[in-house]
């Protein structure tokens, strides 16, 4: 069976609305027998005359009448198929988004970001998911809709990614610790016993590099997935944790928190998201949310910083 030609339905639709073939002519800007050409078609394919003569003008038949209606409410959907989408009503929205991200990224910035959501989008329900790996699996079937992370060689290449803010790694230890003491060099910071952040379980990273640069070589006394879990055995012991300052500011009270002594390259921490998601215009919203929220944090934590500068 032949395929009908759906160009016709807009054809189709001119012609029932306008009832003239000069007038539904000049309408889609075609010569008058391009349009009786198409009128011809569409007797063929309906197996309708659909507009007979009266007079000098021309008047649907029953078929027509019929169709009337149904062609225009289908030409109307095809054209809000195909038309940009709208601005979001975020009031009356309804959804639910899923975020993955490393440990304290929600203790930090999960706050803000639903208290936004609450005023603009109550109705948007947002899902925070533990980040165990790397893998953009998630992201391509759609149970991950944004994720945040450091982009790296091992990140696929087919993901948007946009920078959310910079961060650098400094020394974690309890209150009390020996090393709150005297000057910190990088002899002393190399002499403590260290935690490992790893999810992968490895020993040694970039700490490690920078220190032996310096000829320097830290004890690492255990290895951990997470931060929360590093800041955890520190608050318990003299263990050293060496943690991302921005991404672990809440995980870290009534720590004590140090400048490492030595260089260090810092990071920068980027959402990422899948090419399915770029144009859907809630997505791109909350996107915003999270670029502004993050900024926000980030501009609070630079006064701290520097209790001179402006609040």
């Amino acid at each position: 069976m032949t395929k009908p030609d759906l160009n016709l339905l807009l054809t189709l639709d001119v012609l029932l609305a306008e009832a003239s073939v000069a007038r539904a002519a000049e309408r889609l800007r075609l010569s008058p027998s391009a349009m009786s050409r198409a009128l011809a078609r569409l007797r063929e394919t309906t197996g309708d005359p659909l507009l007979v003569r009266a007079g000098r003008g021309l008047v649907p038949t029953p078929r027509a009448l019929e169709l009337r209606e149904r062609v225009a409410q289908l030409v109307q959907e095809a054209e809000a198929v195909l038309r940009p989408a709208e601005a979001p009503d975020l009031k009356r929205l309804t959804r639910s988004f899923t975020l993955r991200s490393s440990e304290g990224f929600a203790e930090n910035f999960g706050p803000a970001l639903i208290a936004r959501l609450e005023r603009e989008a109550p109705g948007l329900r947002l899902r925070f998911l533990p980040k165990l790996d790397k893998d953009s699996t998630l992201l391509r079937d759609g149970r991950v809709d944004l994720e945040t992370g450091v982009v790296g060689e091992d990140t696929s290449p087919e993901l948007h990614a946009q920078a959310l803010f910079q961060d650098r790694f400094i020394g974690v230890v309890r209150e009390g610790h020996p090393l709150r003491l005297g000057e910190l060099t990088p002899v002393r910071y190399a002499a403590g016993r260290h935690i490992a952040v790893s999810r992968r379980g490895r020993a040694r990273g970039g700490i490690d590099d920078a220190l032996n640069v310096l000829d320097l070589e830290r004890s690492i006394a255990t290895v951990v997935g997470g931060f929360a879990t590093a800041l955890a055995l520190a608050r318990a012991s003299d263990l050293v944790a060496t943690v991302p300052e921005r991404h672990t500011a809440v995980l870290r009270a009534g720590l004590h928190s140090f400048p490492l002594p030595f260089a260090v390259p810092g990071l920068t921490v980027s959402m990422l998201w899948h090419p399915r998601s770029h144009a859907d215009p809630v997505h791109r919203w909350l996107r915003g949310c999270l670029r502004e929220v993050c900024a926000q944090r980030e501009a609070e934590a630079s006064n701290t910083d520097n209790p001179g500068k402006p609040r």
